[in-house]
């Protein structure tokens, strides 16, 4: 197999990755259940949760596989591998008291949105983790912060990708339209999310760069729409976030 610029791909290895992601979304499996989910055949799925197993990537409970916490370890290790990643932690957390949102710091990677850590605040309407998840980077506001720091080329690159697939009746599909607004993000520093990932949800992000102009990430706040409008959310969001923005970069470029 091969990806989309022609390099070659080993199909065992996609296999094993499908199993792990698989037995996440499936929380845990039998061989029969992937096997048929996946369309392998049974032997197959046994050999590699088989390697999986002896190796702590997965474990077995009855005859059900689970992941094992050997990936936490890895988790772990991604989570702090750059700078920018551990300092922006607290900063998360700082952002959602102040705010009393549900605050995250995410990052591109692949030309797809990630979150690196979220928190929430007094008034955050939802209370879970998305750590790790991936997201259309169009959909939201720290996505299209994220877009802001990018050329056109680049964009135009992640669209033509995975195109602009739309969440909500509000999500942006037209790549002129997205260009329209990247360009206003860059020039007043921050984007909105009007109910465009979720619906009954806004957010405000902010971008954050390196000393040298390095695309690190963003910060956005979240919550219900109708707690998000007027100056509140025009004017005195933005600014917030701006400001742990900015905290955020001053740290980092003394660190």
């Amino acid at each position: 197999m091969s990806t989309n610029d022609g390099r070659r791909t080993l199909k065992s290895s996609e296999t094993t990755l499908e199993i792990l992601d698989r037995l996440k979304d499936l929380d845990g499996a039998r061989v029969t259940e992937l096997a048929e989910d996946l369309e392998r055949a049974p032997s197959t799925i046994h050999s590699h949760l088989t390697t999986l197993k002896a190796n702590g990537y997965v474990v077995k409970e009855g005859d059900i596989y689970h992941l094992g916490l050997h990936l936490l370890e890895l988790g772990n290790y991604v989570q702090n591998r750059k700078k920018a990643y551990r300092i922006s932690k607290g900063y998360t957390e700082q952002l959602a008291e102040e705010s009393k949102c549900r605050a995250v710091f995410v990052v591109e990677e692949n030309g797809r949105g990630v979150y690196l850590h979220t928190y929430s605040g007094k008034h955050a309407v939802w209370q879970y983790s998305t750590l790790g998840k991936q997201f259309y980077l169009h959909q939201t506001a720290a996505g299209k912060a994220l877009l802001s720091t990018l050329s056109d080329e680049r964009v135009e690159e992640i669209i033509d990708r995975w195109e602009l697939p739309a969440k909500t009746e509000n999500t942006i599909t037209d790549s002129d339209t997205l260009l329209d607004e990247l360009d206003q993000i860059r020039e007043r520093g921050y984007s909105f999310n009007r109910e465009e990932q979720l619906k009954g949800i806004k957010a405000v992000g902010v971008p954050v760069t390196g000393p040298n102009d390095e695309v690190i990430g963003a910060f956005s706040v979240a919550s219900p729409a109708n707690r998000l409008t007027g100056e509140w959310f025009s004017e005195e969001l933005p600014n917030i976030v701006l400001g742990v923005a900015n905290e955020f970069e001053l740290e980092y470029s003394l660190s």
